[in-house]
């Protein structure tokens, strides 16, 4: 197959046996790959209402299409499987260069069912695959185990997808590390890989991909990179990547600071905002075929941790740890990610969870004897103390381990302390500070509180005004940029007042999600810049070059819908209500004390008008959140 390896690993761990299935070329043309492919595998082969930690659970790995190739920041690989964390679809996103190792290898997904009796890796070297012994790998870090492996087969570029302690003792917020510095994180997957005994997969491939008109698919990279490079964001988004988002959220009074008591941190921007990039770091990193380049190499060269040396400075954990956990000091967030990714842990959630044990230190319902340390805002050793607590489930760490709506439901008084929607914890940002479509996004996330899955691609951080106040936010680019905005005109007529006006929330919240969707399915990164200039007719010419497959930017946004709606059918088997599409209390009736945003809360009324419109807008019930029987034949969907 053109563009495709073709096959999809399935590996029974049960049996200690594996099937090689040829890819469908009818299942492809629908759901493209990626999270396409996993969506449409779980929605198919799960029961619902399995134990997410049981071995009837399935984990899913799919490759995007596009990876392997030299389009522009294809490296993306899609795991998925019931969510231990949530109960809903757990899936999460990343790149670096396992994917396109597993595609050289001659694969396009794998497939993971049942239970190893013991710790078990899986080798994939090419077409050769093997179950091998894990037990000396098993209580490993992660970094610690990924050397082994290398010096086990003695080949440094054997790429590895592994667990850490937080998996194999079933934290479910545990992640699938990819590599030392990148993860798959979000929803709890590394907990499920722990549950099956499966300690790693690795993977080393020396074939190549297959394109199939082979001039008329460089014109079309040649054209993806050139339009990268003219976003508006490309300059300073391969200088500060995502560090970008320290200043403005700061400026809005916007910040998660101490687990979201204040949007307003006195010291923000002088201890943990944009300038202190060049302090850490003079180079960027980037995955394969990526030319943006938008990570940091990071080294700590005084203090405590002075000598560590890694990829990081990402906005996630300077606001998870720096804001949520008000740590002053970069170098401690640095260490923090570093004890995350060897022990395996999804940041976001992790650093909440230490967020929510200072609120609770705060409020006299946790103390120093429950704990073992202190833990006032801020403290240093003794978040990183429990850090390792979640991950061995040591003492309260076995309480926080659970994800904290768990822990708050077990905990006295915690309930109104533990910042999550549809049970995952919320990163990024206050909403009483901003409302945007990144905003209605954390509602309607399909996985929960996150900031991933919907994003504006035309959102401009200069402004936090809403002229209609929860149903439009300001556009504020040129007009060249909203005419370059790859979308029909009929829908980019729709979600804009005017040419430089405003942005409707909702209709922008349904065109992202789709759209973003399509990026995770084929296996395109979603970073600004791309996010603003790729858009659905370079997307098409890109796959039709590709694979061969005639398909119309039409075609292709369409599949991103149908992609959305059969995650959303997923979960509506699993009992998820209109009820659940609902930020924790607090930011309903507790004011913001200080900053810029100042006495703000969130109108509830408005916000559920928000999500009507978002509803009508998919052609969803408002009351059961589903998609009638009109959108199911519309995307060729059953229930």
């Amino acid at each position: 197959m053109n563009g495709y390896a073709g096959k999809l690993l399935d590996i029974d761990l049960s049996t200690a046996t594996i099937q090689e299935k040829i890819l469908d070329e009818q299942l492809a043309r629908k759901y493209l790959s990626g999270l396409g492919f996993n969506a449409e595998i779980l929605y198919r082969e799960l029961q619902p209402g399995i134990d997410p930690l049981g071995p009837e659970n399935i984990l899913v790995f799919n490759v995007g299409v596009m990876v392997g190739t030299n389009i522009p920041t294809a490296s993306r690989i899609e795991a998925s499987a019931k969510s231990p964390l949530t109960g809903r679809f757990g899936t999460t996103n990343s790149g670096n260069y396992w994917g396109s190792e597993l595609k050289f290898a001659g694969y396009d997904g794998v497939i993971v069912r049942g239970r190893a009796e013991k710790p078990t890796y899986v080798l994939i070297r090419d077409e050769e695959v093997k179950f091998l012994d894990g037990g000396h790998l098993w209580g490993k870090d992660c970094w610690e185990a990924i050397d082994l492996i290398r010096a086990d087969h003695r080949d440094p570029e054997i790429q590895v997808a592994l667990i850490g302690p937080a998996g194999e003792n079933l934290v479910r917020f545990a992640s699938i590390e990819n590599g030392y510095y990148d993860a798959w994180a979000r929803t709890g997957l590394g907990a499920v890989m722990g549950s099956k005994n499966l300690k790693a997969i690795a993977v080393r491939g020396t074939g190549s991909v297959k394109v199939a008109h082979k001039r008329e698919f460089l014109s079309a990279v040649d054209e993806t990179r050139r339009a990268i490079v003219s976003s508006p964001f490309f300059g300073a988004f391969s200088k500060f990547g995502s560090m970008l988002a320290t200043g403005p959220y700061h400026e809005f009074g916007a910040l998660p600071g101490r687990n979201f008591q204040t949007g307003y941190l006195p010291t923000w921007w002088e201890t943990r905002g944009r300038p202190q990039v060049p302090k850490f770091s003079k180079r960027g990193v980037g995955c394969i075929a990526c030319n943006i380049a938008c990570a940091h190499w990071a080294e700590v060269k005084e203090g405590p941790f002075a000598g560590l040396k890694m990829k990081d400075l990402e906005v996630t954990p300077v606001f998870a740890f720096g804001a949520q956990c008000d740590i002053e000091d970069l170098s401690v967030v640095v260490k923090a990610t570093e004890v995350c990714q060897r022990l395996g842990m999804d940041l976001v959630s992790a650093g909440s969870s230490v967020a929510f044990a200072m609120e609770l230190v705060q409020r006299g319902i946790l103390t120093r004897d429950d704990l073992g340390f202190e833990l006032p805002w801020g403290e240093v050793e003794g978040s990183l103390q429990l850090l390792e607590d979640i991950a061995l489930r040591k003492g309260v760490g076995a309480v926080l381990a659970e994800g904290t709506g768990r822990a708050g439901e077990k905990i006295a008084g915690a309930m109104d302390c533990a910042m999550t929607v549809k049970g995952l914890e919320i990163p990024m940002y206050d909403p009483r500070g901003r409302w945007s479509t990144w905003t209605l996004g954390f509602l309607t996330n399909l996985r929960g509180g996150d900031h991933l899955r919907s994003r504006n691609p035309v959102e401009n951080l200069k402004y936090n005004e809403n002229i209609e106040p929860y149903r439009t936010e300001k556009f504020g680019f040129d007009l060249k940029l909203y005419e370059q905005l790859d979308m029909p005109a009929a829908v980019k007529e729709d979600i804009f007042t005017a040419p430089a006006g405003e942005v409707n929330v909702a209709k922008m919240a349904k065109w992202a999600e789709d759209l973003l969707a399509l990026y995770n399915s084929l296996g395109i990164c979603i970073r600004p810049p791309v996010l603003q200039q790729v858009g659905p007719t370079l997307m098409a010419k890109l796959y039709t070059t590709l694979t061969g497959w005639e398909i119309t930017p039409e075609e292709m946004i369409q599949a991103g819908e149908r992609i959305w709606n059969l995650q959303k059918l997923f979960n509506l088997r699993e009992g998820e209500a209109r009820s659940e599409h609902v930020f924790p209390e607090r930011f309903y009736r507790v004011p913001l004390p200080e900053g810029p945003a100042a006495g703000r809360v969130l109108d509830r009324e408005r916000v559920e008008a928000a999500l009507d419109e978002y509803f009508q807008a998919r052609g969803w019930d408002p009351a059961t959140t589903g998609p009638g029987t009109e959108k199911l034949q519309e995307l060729g969907l059953r229930q």
